[in-house]
């Protein structure tokens, strides 16, 4: 990946890249502060030998020196710490008195440096001045030769244990800084994990090569769809009406010779806003002067005419069973729109969609109307949409931005050309404002998917 892909994933993952940031600061921040403060203490010893001559005083040195780091083991072991808490009476037991220890030879020098930490610096003093001491009576011990009274080494404190002005831990700056550092690169490998195992579309060209068809209209997220669902509801100049005014001009390029069009507007999966693109697509047209009809095709769970707060309960499964004609059962909206309804829902959609009868109906439409626009079911989850779109001029597929994966969209394009239907263009919905969007669920109950909520209308 070149740096242009990595920045490009970061502007659309910027807020996991911060959530997972401030997650990390604010733990090691807890964690810090929940944290008991820990002090030290620091003697120095120093390591001589007793040495009456200049040449003896040399080979002493380099006697101590070899001797410093087996002193320096001796005062993180048990022996040394069990002699402190005899002489401090301490609480802490042998093992846990020497892992507060810490001792450091001096490269090429004969001094020791001892540590002894503790929450309390007082104590920490007082154990660290004990161990120096204790110390230099061990090394005395041991060095001292049998039958001799003195030491051929001896450990000598040049420094005395220092108070302590400040904890030694935690350090809250180092602490937040590192946290900072490693939150930062968790986050952007975060992203780019996320990135490349989303396989949503989030991009034209996501849509474009998986559907292998043109964008016909692009929708932006707009919070007010669901106050305001239809075009007759909005001023000429909002931003949905143009939307939908180029949607409905790219439309009129469709099977330019035609004097009567229809077409099936449908969607892969549930909740990506088909109902109402298709009932604004056919407001819009019967807007420009087109006679427009809406045919809300979707046999297991109708929305049209409840969008535009028309009765449905006769209509399109009533003319395919014979009982009245279309013309009969065609209602006209406010706006001047003539609707077809689902009518009753049918045991059997996919046998009246694909029957005779639904082909005489849809001639006898097409004498009557410039433009017919069908609402149909989702591709994936049923049969419906891909029947009806093969008896018409083709399918415009709405595609929902950050939800529609591209593997769906290819089995959308499949389940069309498997039944010789045209696909048309697509409609890329709910397309994020600087990168935000919605990713609420749901077609619903009927298709498979378990209950959920009503569909999402364009452009939400």
């Amino acid at each position: 990946m070149e740096l242009s892909d990595y920045l490009r994933i970061l502007r659309r993952r910027w807020r996991l890249v911060v959530a997972t940031l401030l997650l990390v600061v604010v733990a090691a921040a807890l964690i810090t502060w929940r944290t008991t403060p820990q002090y030290q203490s620091t003697t120095q010893l120093f390591i001589s030998t007793s040495a009456s001559s200049s040449a003896e005083a040399y080979q002493g040195n380099l006697f101590s020196s070899q001797r410093l780091s087996s002193y320096a083991d001796l005062a993180t072991g048990t022996e040394l710490a069990t002699r402190v808490v005899a002489a401090t009476s301490s609480d802490l037991t042998p093992a846990e008195l020497a892992d507060k220890v810490t001792a450091q030879a001096s490269p090429e020098t004969v001094l020791l440096n001892l540590s002894v930490t503790d929450p309390d610096p007082v104590v920490a003093q007082q154990l660290t001045q004990t161990y120096g001491e204790e110390l230099m009576a061990l090394v005395a011990e041991l060095e001292t030769p049998p039958g001799r009274n003195q030491p051929v080494l001896k450990a000598t404190i040049v420094d005395a244990a220092t108070l302590p002005s400040g904890a030694i831990s935690p350090n809250p700056v180092r602490n937040l800084g590192l946290a900072f550092v490693l939150g930062l690169l968790l986050g952007v490998g975060l992203a780019v994990v996320r990135e490349l195992l989303d396989t949503s579309t989030k991009s034209a060209d996501d849509v474009t090569t998986s559907l292998e068809a043109p964008i016909l209209g692009t929708f932006a997220f707009d919070s007010e769809v669901g106050k305001r669902p239809l075009l007759t509801q909005l001023t000429s100049h909002e931003p949905r009406s143009e939307a939908f005014r180029v949607l409905r001009t790219n439309l009129s390029f469709v099977d330019i010779d035609a004097t009567s069009k229809a077409f099936v507007v449908t969607s892969a999966l549930p909740g990506e806003g088909k109902s109402t693109t298709a009932v604004n697509t056919a407001l819009a047209l019967q807007q420009a002067g087109e006679r427009t009809l809406l045919v809300d095709g979707d046999l297991r769970r109708p929305q049209a005419a409840e969008l535009l707060g028309l009765d449905g309960t006769i209509g399109l499964t009533t003319a395919l069973v014979g009982k009245v004609t279309a013309t009969d059962v065609v209602l006209t909206h406010g706006s001047g729109l003539h609707v077809l309804a689902s009518g009753a829902i049918p045991p059997n959609p996919s046998e009246l969609l694909q029957s005779q009868a639904m082909a005489s109906l849809l001639l006898e439409l097409r004498a009557d109307y410039d433009v017919i626009i069908i609402d149909a079911p989702p591709l994936l989850p049923v049969t419906d949409a891909a029947l009806i779109a093969s008896q018409v001029d083709g399918a415009v597929v709405v595609v929902r931005h950050g939800r529609t994966t591209r593997e769906q969209l290819g089995e959308a394009r499949q389940r069309l050309d498997a039944v010789g239907a045209n696909t048309l263009g697509a409609v890329f919905n709910m397309v994020p404002r600087k990168g935000r969007g919605d990713y609420g669920s749901g077609y619903g109950y009927g298709y498979g998917y378990g209950s959920a909520p009503d569909e999402a209308p364009a452009g939400t």
